[in-house]
């Protein structure tokens, strides 16, 4: 809404300095501002708000360490993260951005689920929450939102090719070079663009048609599996919010490179038109991720619950996807991927062996992998600094991919 307002003002009065608004970069750094304020200023109201509303934490004996102290303290922090996100997000974008509206649509749908969960949780005093099904369907309901709309959409493009000497040439437009497709990039190899379309090559002419059969239930995939992965990540203090914080950051700077059609061109990568915009509310949301980090590490005084941690994985799952780098996610995210996968070998191989030998066997001392290290004895902020440190070495090699092919 500044944004329109701010523009107004400098074609209409030419009022010194309403301008800088059109510039992505400051824009960008106002969400980032603003949002940081909002979640580390009001953030301390709503979490008031939640102990008087008795919103506490139950917390179930897993015998580790620490864990007694925790009960009680109040949870649905995400609304925190949801509302410095937003906030921001509404002043400062362009809202007619389709990519900005799936990205709003995205936090409040999945921010929905989670808050239901919780809202169970803690009111109903039903330690399950929402039941598993439910919460799938959601994500998978999301997907095909989100999907749908990415193959449909006509201002959903890209353009492989860079436009070159071609700009200069009178009356050419620019836009008769952007296309709907459904390749996106495979890091790290030199011809790194794949086209979804392909798989169904085998179908003959026309076969471009069907792309939408491989490329929606990609799309469900890639959302359901990473907003999974943030969920099972949350479960020590500021564990899921720093290691996002380090995630969405470099998506942003992806984001960034990928809607800027000089940079793009320089760095020899997919130019994806008015995705530059989701640099705003990436900035936004990560403001709002430090700024509950305040509150959130060692010894937390608000939980994000199940609203938080699906969100944060539903957005990253949505960026990547918009800016054709949802499978460098594998990377990127690999420490929600070792927390997915913690916990996936470890029931696979209880029931293996249970099966075969009448008694359940475990990989981990327990899962998800952060509670393994917890039950060794290591304190869980040496665990959560050193996963963050994890997480930045895997942002750095993901960011590598734009140079080393």
């Amino acid at each position: 809404m500044l944004y329109y307002f701010f523009q107004y003002l400098d074609k209409a009065f030419d009022v010194p300095g309403a301008g800088v608004f059109q510039y992505i970069t400051f824009r960008s750094a106002f969400a980032f501002i603003l949002s940081l304020l909002i979640a580390a200023i009001y953030g301390k109201k709503i979490i008031n708000f939640l102990r008087k509303q008795q919103v506490g934490e139950t917390v179930r004996d897993l015998g580790l360490e620490g864990q007694s102290q925790k009960a009680g303290t109040p949870t649905m922090g995400g609304v925190i993260i949801i509302l410095a996100t937003l906030i921001p997000v509404l002043l400062l974008t362009k809202l007619e951005n389709i990519y900005i509206i799936l990205l709003i649509v995205t936090t409040l749908w999945m921010g929905t689920i989670g808050f239901i969960d919780d809202y169970i949780k803690v009111f109903k005093k039903d330690k399950q929450g929402l039941k598993g099904i439910f919460k799938v369907f959601g994500q998978v309901g999301l997907g095909l939102i989100v999907g749908s709309v990415l193959y449909l959409h006509p201002n959903v493009t890209i353009r492989k090719d860079t436009i070159g000497e071609r700009v200069k040439t009178e009356n050419f437009d620019p836009t008769s070079l952007h296309e709907k497709s459904t390749a996106t990039t495979i890091p790290f190899l030199k011809n790194n663009e794949f086209d979804y379309a392909e798989v169904l090559s085998f179908l003959g002419e026309g076969y471009g048609s069907w792309a939408w059969l491989i490329f929606i239930p990609m799309v469900v995939i890639v959302i359901t599996a990473v907003s999974n992965g943030a969920n099972l990540t949350d479960g020590i203090d500021g564990l899921a919010a720093g290691t996002s914080a380090i995630s969405v950051l470099t998506l942003g700077l992806f984001a960034f490179v990928s809607g800027n059609i000089i940079f793009s061109d320089y760095l020899n990568i997919m130019f994806i038109p008015n995705s530059g915009e989701m640099t705003i509310f990436i900035a936004a949301f990560v403001g709002a991720l430090v700024g509950f980090l305040w509150y959130n590490t060692y010894p937390a005084q608000v939980f994000m619950g199940d609203t938080g941690s699906l969100t944060i994985g539903g957005i990253i799952a949505v960026i990547a996807i918009a800016i054709r780098k949802e499978l460098m996610i594998p990377i990127l995210c690999g420490v929600f991927l070792a927390e997915n996968l913690s916990v996936m070998l470890q029931v696979s191989y209880f029931k293996y062996t249970k099966k075969k030998y009448g008694e359940g066997k475990r990989i981990f001392l327990m899962s998800p992998l952060h509670h393994h290290y917890q039950k060794k004895g290591f304190h869980e902020s040496k665990i959560v600094t050193r996963f963050w440190i994890v997480g930045i070495l895997l942002a750095i090699f993901s960011l590598v991919s734009l140079k080393l092919r």
